[in-house]
This record gives structure tokens, C-alpha cells and sequence, in this order.
């Protein structure tokens, strides 16, 4: 962090190494709402079709740089969707190209999206070890999805029984521990050596099980992996404004539509590119610790995934900040997520 004082904060550009574009309409009306604080991202491969292969990526690629307003700049970081039929020698050849900087391996019907992810896991192991080879970092979505799991125990059993094997069975794998939600993938990742880093969402540093459940029902708040108890949103706030340089951003912002959360099956996801960094600015302010957000945002991803910190900066400045309800979309209104709380800090230059 470069300049710091009770009101104003500067640090280099933020990326997000945890990002939903989707396509077509809403691809086009969410990402200004990125671009405008963050210089890159890890974009999530889940579309319908997934993306799969190195020829997908760089159509997808295409797409979101044809979407990008003019006068604003960000760089898409692509990614593979794993499945029993990747093509080891395919990922090795969209590597190679520069294209892409991760595969992500979804347990099948994990989340939104997921039907084409992993069921039987020792089939992807041909492709983890290319990966472990080419050192290829594997995103991971961290839940088991066996129906006798209880959904609040989902990650902690994925842990156990599926993480630790895949890296004990693939020296030298880097793996990146996505969307973390537990006290219990805290003390994991602290746990392992630098080849294995975790990513932290906004709305995981905010929000426990109770902001979805008390009162009624709030869609707004559901993703997945769901929120914990209170002591783990702790965990994670600690994690987060420790500096360690294995915890960094990846914020999972997920636009769905309002008509596709708001009823009787709804969509899980957050939508938080628009206010993360207030929010963030407002958690480790709180915690006395605005001279670590700089590692979270911007120093510590780039470092996991090999690549140099971004020259540019963005100030921060303690000024109220005004950000709308919603985003207007070709397809519908996304609702921005909110924190429950008053934010102080805005994005100023």
C-alpha cells in the first residue's frame, strides 16, 4: 500500500480471481461494473454450454472483449471446465498458448451450472497431472454433493475426503481453494505449503446463516457454498485481514435475475462487482486493518497465479458512496447485494 491515512487509501489496482460474467446481455451489462475497479479476472467457465475446450475459451475470450465499453481496460483471465472427457493434451495446448490460467473442477451438481462436472474423480487424474506438470493452478469448488451430507458440512468433508487425496495423489499441483466459507478450510489452507492458496468472497466477510434465514427468507443472500455460523464468518474476517499472503480475493459475484432468485427454487449467487470494494474497505477498517487490504485485493492473488501486480492504482477515500438498488439488464433487473450496513468508503480516482 502506497499512501495511507485515516480518510484516503491508495493501492494498486485490484483483480478478481473469482468472477460470473454469464453471456450475451448480461455479460454486456455486468462487466463495466467490474471493469471500472478491477484491472483482471479469473472468469468461472459454467455457462450453458460449458466452457471446455481451449477453442471455447477463446471464443468466450472474444465475446468479452467485443463486451468491454471503450475507455475501459481489464484483462480476462480464461479458464477450462473440467470433465471426465477433457482432453489432457488440449489443456496442455491452451496453456501452452497463453490462453487460459486454470481449470476448475466442479463436483457434479455443486452449484449453478455444474451438471458437467466430476463425478468419479480418478478419471480427471490424467488431466491433474499434466496440470501438476505444466503448473497449471486447479480452481476448486469445494463441496461434496452425496445427499446424506448435510448441506452446512458440505466443504468441511470435501476437505477430507476429496482436496487432501487429489493433492497427496498430484505433487506439485497448485490449487486454489475457491469461495472458502469455513473455519475449517482456514485452518486447512494454513496448514499446506504456497501451492495451495484460498479465495475469499465479499459476502462470505459479511454475512452468516442467519442473514439468509431470520426473518424470512432472503434470496438475495442464498449461494453457494451457503453461509455458515457466525464463528466461521469470523474465521474467514481473520483469514482475510491477516495479510497472509495464501487468502485473497475472489469475490464469486453471480448475477442471476431478480425473477430467477426471487421464487420458489431460486438461483444462488451474490451479485457484489459493483460495491466490493466498499464493502471491503468497511470490514478492514473495522478491524483496524486497512494497511492489509492492498495483499488481499491486489498483491497476494497475482502472486499464487505467477503473474506481476498491476502498476495502475485506485484510491480509496472516506466519502459515503452512492451505488444503485439494481443493474438493468437486457434479460432483467440484477439486484446489487446489500452488506446491511452503512458504507463509508468510496472508489474515488
Amino acid at each position: 500500500m502506497r499512501f495511507c491515512m485515516t480518510d484516503s487509501l491508495t493501492l494498486r489496482r485490484p483483480d478478481d480471481w473469482h468472477l460470473h460474467l454469464r453471456d450475451g446481455d448480461m455479460l454486456r451489462a455486468v462487466l463495466p461494473e467490474t471493469a471500472r475497479h478491477f484491472a483482471r479476472a479469473i472468469i468461472m467457465p459454467n455457462l450453458v454450454p460449458p466452457v471446455v475446450t481451449g477453442a471455447d475459451a477463446l471464443a468466450y475470450q472474444a465475446r468479452i472483449i467485443e463486451a468491454l465499453p471503450e475507455g475501459m481496460t481489464f484483462e480476462p483471465l480464461m479458464t477450462l471446465y473440467l470433465t471426465e472427457d477433457t482432453n489432457p493434451a488440449d489443456v496442455r495446448a491452451a496453456h501452452a498458448s497463453g490462453l487460459i490460467k486454470a481449470v476448475k473442477l466442479y463436483p457434479a451438481g455443486a452449484t449453478t451450472n455444474s451438471a458437467s462436472g466430476v463425478r468419479d474423480f480418478a478419471r480427471v487424474q490424467p488431466v491433474l497431472d499434466v496440470m501438476a506438470e505444466i503448473g497449471l493452478p486447479l480452481c476448486l469448488h469445494g463441496e461434496v454433493t452425496d445427499s446424506e451430507v448435510d448441506i452446512f458440512d458440505r466443504e468441511a468433508v470435501f476437505i477430507d475426503k476429496i482436496l487432501d487425496p487429489i493433492r497427496r495423489a498430484t505433487p506439485g499441483l497448485k490449487v486454489t481453494m475457491e469461495h472458502i466459507t469455513t473455519k475449517d478450510a482456514v485452518d486447512y489452507a494454513r496448514a499446506q505449503d504456497d501451492s495451495l492458496g484460498a479465495t475469499i468472497t465479499t459476502h462470505h466477510l459479511v454475512i452468516n446463516r442467519n442473514h439468509i434465514l431470520v426473518g424470512g427468507i432472503k434470496p438475495h443472500y442464498y449461494c453457494l457454498p451457503v453461509a455458515k455460523r457466525e464463528l466461521h464468518r469470523e474465521a474467514l474476517v481473520d483469514a482475510a485481514t491477516s495479510g497472509e499472503a495464501r487468502f485473497f480475493l475472489g469475490t464469486d459475484s453471480a448475477p442471476h435475475t431478480d425473477v430467477l432468485k426471487e421464487n420458489a427454487c431460486g438461483c444462488a449467487g451474490c451479485f457484489t462487482a459493483t460495491n466490493t470494494m466498499s464493502i471491503l474497505a468497511e470490514v478492514f477498517d473495522k478491524q483496524s486493518a486497512l494497511d492489509k487490504l492492498e495483499s488481499f485485493a491486489s498483491l497476494n492473488g497475482p502472486k499464487h497465479y505467477g503473474l506481476a501486480p498491476n502498476d495502475e492504482t485506485i484510491t480509496l477515500s472516506k466519502t459515503p458512496p452512492t451505488y444503485p438498488e439494481k443493474i438493468i439488464t437486457g434479460v432483467g433487473e440484477v439486484t446489487l447485494f446489500d452488506p446491511g450496513f452503512d458504507l463509508h468508503w468510496s472508489v474515488t480516482s
